[in-house]
């Protein structure tokens, strides 16, 4: 008896050694997910904005039809992203690549899969006026935002001590404001990371080493396991047209750099087993499969099926607490208020 228990104290010991050697390269390439709002470079982030950009994140009146909210491509209740390949936006069209999740992506270098957009409020712009989107206008917003008193003594309240508070980059600020507030701490890859050995399985631990020993976290490290960077898709062996679309050339379309020439951002893996498909087409509807292709396209290695089922179970390990979000009540509209175009 005594035999067995200095065995069993002998694999405990090995186990916890282990654990903390994991945990320690671990801590070297990634960081948790914080449990506080971050700040903002250039925006103080206050509950009057957080309010105010909650408020106009779900109202559908931002769009020309009045019918697509952020909300709409951006689900909170679905990942902070949307259910299909790519959005429907207005009049049924659908843009080119898959929407970003919102989730954590203040976190992000810069913002779309191409990185045109510096932060959150220059993404915001975007959207709201592209004719595939939300196909809205700045003064058509404006007029409808100050159409109706409520939304008018909102502005006034997060932004104080301004004459005339309802501009277009006061909207795009405060859904940044309300946007840096949806982050997703306490997964259980985080609390490993804070010391709890028993937070990942076996299994989980043994993807996590895989992660970083055969190269995953080159390009998807840091807090948000990604979003940092920017690398071409396809480093060994480009993927077949269905998920690379050859006509999509990602970064180079911004910067017209040869070297950009089907680079895009690295794509921020918190959260990712909650939101397929993936990749910026939209192709690819299992992780698993994409785990796979990811080995071989930026890898060039073909992963075994234990491998792919190890990676795919410690990418689970990095769903987070999920933003429980109540739905406003928007400001009702007025006899002055644009209708739908």
């Amino acid at each position: 008896m005594k035999r067995l228990a200095v065995a069993a104290a002998a694999i405990l010991c090995a186990q916890i050694a282990s654990a903390d050697d994991l945990r320690n390269d671990a801590l070297a390439v990634f960081k948790p997910i914080p449990s506080t709002v971050p700040e903002v470079r250039g925006n103080p982030v206050t509950p009057e904005k957080i309010t105010l950009g909650r408020k106009l994140f779900f109202d559908p009146r931002l769009s020309g039809s009045q019918a697509l909210s952020c909300n709409s491509c951006h689900d909170v209740g679905a990942g902070g992203s949307d259910a299909g390949p790519t959005s429907v936006g207005h009049g049924w069209q659908r843009g080119p690549r898959r929407a970003p999740t919102v989730f954590n992506s203040v976190f992000n270098i810069a913002q779309f899969w191409d990185g045109r957009a510096a932060d959150l409020a220059a993404q915001a712009k975007g959207p709201l006026q592209n004719p595939i989107e939300m196909n809205a206008t700045a003064d058509v917003l404006l007029a409808v935002l100050k159409s109706m008193p409520e939304y008018v003594a909102d502005f006034q309240r997060a932004f104080p001590k301004v004459a005339d508070p309802v501009t277009f980059d006061n909207v795009a600020k405060a859904l940044e404001a309300f946007e840096a507030t949806l982050i997703t701490p306490a997964s259980p890859f985080d609390q490993f990371l804070a010391g709890d050995d028993n937070a990942l399985t076996v299994t989980q631990k043994s993807g996590l080493r895989l992660f970083m020993d055969k190269g995953c976290s080159a390009c998807h490290n840091g807090v948000n396991i990604g979003g940092d960077g920017y690398f071409p898709f396809g480093v060994i062996e480009k993927p077949g047209a269905d998920v690379l679309p050859r006509d999509d050339h990602g970064r180079f379309m911004v910067t017209k750099t040869a070297s950009d020439d089907y680079v895009f951002r690295v794509a921020p893996l918190r959260n990712v087993a909650l939101r397929a498909p993936y990749f910026h087409s939209g192709q690819v509807w299992s992780l698993e499969q994409a785990v796979a292709v990811m080995g071989v396209a930026q890898l060039g290695t073909e992963l075994t099926p234990q491998e792919v089922k190890d990676v795919t179970a410690f990418l689970g390990s990095l769903t987070g607490e999920q933003p429980r979000i109540e739905y406003p009540l928007l400001p009702p509209r007025t006899k002055e208020t644009p209708i739908p175009h």
